[in-house]
């Protein structure tokens, strides 16, 4: 049993979504050059890597990421693994009651998380989204980029879960993680009046 990271690393070759700002990693200053110490500068989408989305993010109205109740992001969540499915379902979520925190597996965790974007990954449509919110799902991780399918129209799945302060953890990297109840822990930049922002992430197991 150990604690495992299941965040994307950062660097300048990562995927970004299509049209964001690709991942900056500069020098500032260099010892090498005559300065005191190493520092550096970071440009990056707020939804860069292992990310979270605030109800913000597509709610004008939602919370912002300091306003999410930090509780959320300490405690056990359910790892579904759903190695076959295209789309995420309702009918895939099975018939037990949905605990607070729950995270999903899928074929996107085979994919190398430095492949090139792919626009047919896995996520969750808007009848599991529906689920989600109806039994009171606080938190839902996923192996990709997004919860919400590629140009979804109407952005369906991402307004459900959003409006219902569903808070969303995207781009896991969830491949060792087996299924079941583990310790998750979620930590993201503490960044004021933010959409989301990049996370660190990790799971007991």
């Amino acid at each position: 049993m150990q604690w495992r990271d299941v965040s994307i690393p950062m660097h300048p070759e990562m995927v970004v979504w299509p049209g964001d700002a690709p991942f900056q990693f500069a020098p500032d200053q260099r010892i090498a050059r005559g300065a005191s110490c190493n520092t550096s500068v970071i440009t990056c989408s707020t939804h860069t890597g292992t990310h979270c989305d605030a109800p913000w993010h597509f709610e004008e109205t939602g919370r912002r990421l300091d306003e999410v109740d930090s509780e959320l992001f300490f405690g056990d969540a359910l790892v579904m693994d759903l190695p076959a499915v295209d789309r995420i379902r309702d009918v895939h979520l099975g018939t037990a009651p949905l605990p607070k925190r729950l995270l999903f597996k899928t074929s996107n965790s085979d994919y190398p998380a430095h492949a090139p974007f792919k626009t047919d990954y896995v996520a969750l449509d808007a009848s599991a989204a529906e689920r989600l919110a109806a039994e009171g799902v606080r938190l839902v991780g996923v192996d990709y980029l997004s919860v919400a399918p590629y140009k979804q129209s109407g952005q369906e799945t991402h307004h459900i879960l959003l409006r219902n302060g569903i808070f969303a953890v995207e781009g896991l990297r969830l491949k060792d993680i087996p299924a079941g109840v583990h310790p998750f822990i979620v930590l993201p930049m503490p960044i004021a009046g933010a959409d989301g922002a990049p996370c660190r992430a990790f799971v007991y197991c």
